[in-house]
């Protein structure tokens, strides 16, 4: 398989994670995004939405979109399992996932960000409006996930993690303060302590520029 990926994007970084745990081998095809190179006709023929992560199958057929290339690798690889067996389990990790990916991304990515700036907003301004997002979709993950367990919904990490952690990367990044999520960084702490997660890092992606 190969992925198409940006070391910084909090959506490659999932994918990354649950390739690293359902222990499949890919080939990583950088894409700049701050570059640019997501806009390219080549790549826009891969993806027309202009966005990354994109995974081509061993067949040769693309995915897009992380939450169904996610989907897609726990339907074809099912071990190991990244969703409970339950219906009613499956709903609530699946909420709690997509708390993050779609409550809290899509308001943070690169296209956003450039558009608050075309508008004129200045970086600080910018950088609050991050942090602002980040601490409500963390404060209502907290009540959606489970109190008692390592992981977010068990002994395991599964799908809600996979967000969790590169979303944290990212709150990190920008200095969101996590003092009252103790709960979501012992669960970032563990996750990372795990070959899967410390392998797909952003830091030692083959295209990281630190």
């Amino acid at each position: 398989m190969k992925l198409y990926s940006y070391w910084r994007s909090t959506t490659s970084y999932r994918v990354r994670i649950a390739l690293g745990l359902k222990g499949l081998s890919y080939e990583t095809i950088a894409v700049n995004l701050v570059a640019g190179e997501q806009k390219a006709a080549g790549y826009a023929a891969v993806n027309p939405g202009l966005g990354v992560p994109s995974l081509v199958t061993d067949q040769g057929e693309v995915l897009t979109q992380s939450m169904a290339i996610l989907e897609w690798l726990e339907e074809v690889y099912p071990q190991p399992a990244l969703l409970p067996a339950a219906p009613l389990e499956r709903a609530r990790v699946r909420a709690a996932a997509l708390a993050i990916a779609t409550d809290i991304h899509p308001v943070n990515n690169l296209r956003v960000i450039g558009a608050l700036k075309a508008l004129g907003h200045a970086q600080d301004d910018i950088v609050v409006w991050m942090n602002d997002w980040m601490t409500r979709g963390f404060a209502a993950l907290a009540a959606l996930i489970r109190p008692d367990t390592p992981f977010c919904f068990g002994e395991e990490p599964g799908l809600a993690d996979l967000c969790l952690v590169p979303q944290l990367y990212n709150a990190h990044r920008w200095g969101c303060d996590l003092s009252g999520f103790a709960r979501l960084t012992g669960i970032e702490a563990r996750c990372l302590a795990l070959p899967a997660f410390a392998a797909a890092h952003p830091d030692v992606q083959p295209d990281a520029t630190l």
